[in-house]
């Protein structure tokens, strides 16, 4: 058995490992796209590293986009194998997938009116909503902890790892004619109590595991410290600032928890009355599927619901779907609190909300999820004094907070907890993907402590022969 890691080695985004089998079998987990990471990005999404026609099946852990958006490129390249999901992460690929080709479709669009009057050749689009039809046809929904025979090598079983709905820990049991070998991929792993999804479930020894590794250097603030400073970023802004809380998030996991914390906040009456918007088509769409999955969420969630019945709706809450209502808030003169993706402000509507806020000392922009460095949420999570938006020079004068411990990531104590369930010493070898190259290192380190060995960090298209 050989894998080989063609995306999240030593970054974040872009999640994308095959796995080749001794008697031709060759299998994908995950096809994500690579976000955030500047000029690169288009390369990286539209060359994969490996023909998509010579591969068999995918597992795919969960619906984010950088798990799960080069779904349709694949199948338009060729790959006609069946993809095994969770029947959540059915549901949400279906609009977070078709969000990402409308996106894309409209992004070379606006390239392309330039290159046409240049005299350059125009570009493709990643790929299109009909790719994206093709793709959904493909799909082969399986539960949790449903052992799932694939082919005469190969049975597929999901774990709940905690991550955002219908996220999976995929336990893959591969006989290549002797022994049977149990190959362990974590996808995301989730946090430990959380206000909305379950904890993350404990799985099979495996022999061999992939590992995430976000935040393998750090530890997140506790879920009320982060409700607290949520709250302390709406009373100073909305209460004494009067301004505009423009909050980046991504349409499905963190818009919903932020939802949540207002809601509770309201009910309790601890938050100043205020209008509050969610200003996204796929946060919309987003919600009602988790609305429609509610049974997969956390007890508290089914507490909340018998004094509230809606845990994502109350009345100063407005969802946005029509673009003409979102260009709207920009002409309220009251202060507001918009909730609006993209989680890392590289695209979407929350871009144009930045833009038009941040010149503004009275407003307060709240990062509260991880962002690439270079993406626009990144560079104000990390202090930029100016930056650049829709090509134009923008002076940070809006207060910037950053909240972490809201991330639907586990730190390292999370993710070692996760880890306790099994024996480390029967495992033979663990690679660590989907993290920057010092929390890796970092994570590395702690793993070796816990008494893990064989632990290897890939390069890009690096391959290793298990």
């Amino acid at each position: 058995m050989k894998i080989t890691f063609h995306g999240a080695a030593r970054v974040v985004t872009g999640s994308k490992h095959l796995v080749e089998l001794d008697n031709g079998t060759r299998f994908l987990l995950d096809c994500g796209m690579f976000q955030g990471m500047g000029k690169e990005t288009f390369e990286l999404n539209t060359h994969f590293g490996f023909s998509p026609r010579d591969i068999d099946f995918m597992i795919l852990s969960h619906a984010h986009i950088d798990h799960s958006g080069l779904i349709p490129r694949l199948v338009r390249e060729g790959f006609k194998g069946k993809i095994y999901c969770t029947p959540a992460t059915f549901d949400l690929c279906e609009i977070m997938l078709a969000d990402s080709a409308h996106i894309l479709e409209q992004d070379v669009a606006y390239v392309n009116k330039r290159r046409k009057r240049q005299g350059k050749t125009l570009f493709e689009p990643v790929y299109t909503v009909e790719d994206l039809e093709e793709a959904m046809k493909l799909f082969i929904r399986v539960n949790y902890d449903k052992e799932t025979k694939i082919n005469d090598h190969v049975s597929l079983l999901f774990t709940d790892n905690g991550h955002i709905l219908g996220s999976a820990a995929v336990n893959l049991t591969i006989n290549e004619g002797g022994p049977d070998q149990r190959l362990f991929f974590s996808g995301d792993i989730g946090r430990y109590n959380t206000a909305i999804l379950r904890d993350p479930h404990s799985f099979p020894q495996p022999d061999y595991i992939i590992c995430e590794s976000t935040y393998g250097n750090r530890k997140h603030d506790t879920l009320d410290m982060a409700g607290q400073a949520v709250m302390d970023a709406v009373i100073d802004t909305i209460g004494r600032k009067k301004g505009r809380l423009i909050i980046p998030a991504f349409s499905l996991g963190r818009t919903q928890e932020i939802v949540f914390m207002l809601n509770k906040l309201d009910l309790h009456g601890l938050i100043p009355d205020v209008k509050i918007y969610v200003d996204s088509p796929l946060s919309v769409s987003a919600t009602q599927i988790m609305r429609k999955h509610i049974n997969c969420l956390d007890d508290e969630i089914q507490r909340f619901m018998e004094e509230r019945p809606d845990p994502f709706g109350f009345d100063d809450l407005q969802y946005i779907r029509d673009i003409n209502d979102s260009k709207h808030l920009n002409e309220l003169t009251e202060p507001f609190i918009v909730i609006s993706a993209s989680g890392m402000a590289e695209a979407g509507r929350v871009k144009h909300h930045i833009k038009n806020g941040i010149g503004d000392p009275r407003n307060t922009i709240l990062i509260v999820g991880y962002a690439e460095p270079q993406s626009l949420a990144g560079q104000l999570r990390n202090g930029a004094e100016e930056v650049r938006i829709f090509g134009e020079e923008h002076k940070v004068r809006a207060d910037v907070r950053v909240v972490d411990g809201l991330s639907a990531h586990a730190d390292y104590e999370e993710m070692l907890r996760y880890l306790s369930s099994i024996d480390p010493q029967k495992v033979r070898k663990t690679f660590l993907v989907h993290g920057d190259f010092d929390a890796q290192e970092h994570w590395k380190v702690r793993l070796h402590d816990a008494g893990f060995r064989n632990i290897f960090i890939p390069e890009m298209h690096e391959s290793i022969v298990l």
